[in-house]
């Protein structure tokens, strides 16, 4: 149980040191844009790009955690991180040169978030690994909105290139204490390092990765756009520093995300990944339509309370979705598995920043909003398919809704 713990505690405090630089670019978006002369369209790609190198990296990562040392990977790909964002703050002077920087971040990056899953499904076993990676996905989510707060502090007080390294220094050190406070389980399931096809055919697994790829389309479309989109609203505009203001309202929202991450693993375990995707989804699915359509009409107060319930909704289906993953898939798989599931679910990620971008300059964001609601509605339907999968593929009444086949 010690050691237990201890996995989860480090594995979740290299993933929030880690994190910090994802998002540090979306923090100091419009200041970017201005420093660099930055259309909706470039603005968009050069968060992409991040997304991109993510994707390119995600699958060869899974692999090497499933057949090395998961503790190992992780570390390297924590430091070599927040080196990449370094080299950003220090020496991008414009779209191409940021955008080489953030591809390369994002590639280490691919070696820290899932491998770090398949390093805590080994340690705990289903009953309580959706709780588990519900604390685990909750430091994401927590990483996201410290990454808002404390690049936009950081910047109004000195500048933007300043905010970009104080938030990319930890991902440096969170490799070393990956290494000296962590450990490999020591009945970890390993694969030679080939990729083994046979979990594609898996249609509860298909499905799930469908679930989740809607997920991340309205989840980090909302990451990189929202304080844009906040510096904009009436409800800021009589503020001292509308940039500011965005950037803790952004992080406070992002931030309760790890409570949505605990909520969403609890309930999981409870009463089900099914329903509670099912709440969750739908629900932010609706707030995205809402906030493009009356976002600027709202008045401070309650365009913060309508953010903070986003913020809580956008992210609780996320361990539950990924639980589903490791339990439908045989164990040596898993890390192959949720590379795959990453791989699907973040190529949307690099499209959807591009596409809200691009609709905001033909439309404006009343119109960039739904788009994000439509990534929500096509992860329902595969839910549904999924919650027919499952159903058909359990032996008995009294089969959890979760069983794999």
């Amino acid at each position: 149980m010690q050691d237990r713990t201890r996995a989860l505690a480090v594995a979740s405090t290299v993933l929030l040191l880690s994190v910090l630089v994802w998002f540090n670019y979306s923090a100091l978006l419009p200041r970017i844009v201005e420093a660099w002369s930055l259309s909706g369209l470039q603005a968009g790609a050069l968060f992409a790009a991040f997304q991109a190198g993510y994707v390119a990296a995600i699958l060869p990562a899974g692999m090497v955690a499933d057949t090395y040392s998961t503790r190992r990977v992780v570390a390297v790909g924590a430091t070599g991180t927040g080196l990449a964002s370094l080299g950003f703050a220090a020496f991008a002077d414009g779209f191409l040169v940021g955008a080489a920087l953030r591809l390369v971040a994002g590639a280490f990056m691919a070696a820290v978030y899932v491998p770090g899953m398949r390093f805590l499904s080994e340690w705990y076993p289903e009953s309580v690994r959706g709780r588990a990676l519900g604390v685990y996905t909750g430091a994401f989510s927590l990483s996201t909105g410290l990454s808002f707060l404390l690049s936009s502090s950081v910047a109004a007080a000195v500048n933007w290139r300043v905010g970009i390294g104080a938030t990319s220094v930890g991902a440096v050190v969170a490799g070393p204490v990956m290494l000296a406070f962590a450990r490999d389980h020591p009945d970890a399931a390993a694969s030679d390092l080939q990729f083994d096809r046979s979990f594609l055919s898996n249609r509860a697994y298909l499905y799930a990765v469908g679930v989740y790829a809607g997920h991340t389309w309205e989840l980090f479309g909302v990451r990189n756009w929202l304080p844009a989109f906040l510096v904009l609203t009436p409800a800021l505009a009589g503020a001292s520093n509308p940039a500011v203001l965005a950037g803790l309202l952004t992080g406070a929202m992002m931030s309760l995300g790890g409570v949505g991450n605990l909520l969403g693993g609890w309930a999981s375990d409870s009463v089900g990944r099914i329903p509670t995707v099912f709440v969750v989804l739908g629900g932010s699915a609706c707030i995205s339509v809402v906030l493009g359509g009356v976002g600027d009409l709202l008045s401070l107060p309650a365009l913060t309370a309508l953010l903070l319930v986003y913020g809580t909704l956008l992210t609780a289906d996320s361990s539950p979705t990924s639980t589903t993953v490791t339990e439908v898939v045989e164990d040596e798989h898993v890390g192959a598995a949720l590379s795959v599931q990453t791989l699907t679910g973040f190529s949307a990620t690099v499209v959807s920043p591009v596409v809200f971008g691009a609709v905001v300059d033909a439309a404006g964001y009343a119109w960039a909003f739904p788009t994000l609601a439509l990534g929500a509605v096509f992860g329902l339907v595969s839910l549904q398919l999924l919650s027919r999968r499952l159903r058909r593929s359990a032996p008995g009444p009294e089969e959890p809704a979760v069983a794999g086949e």
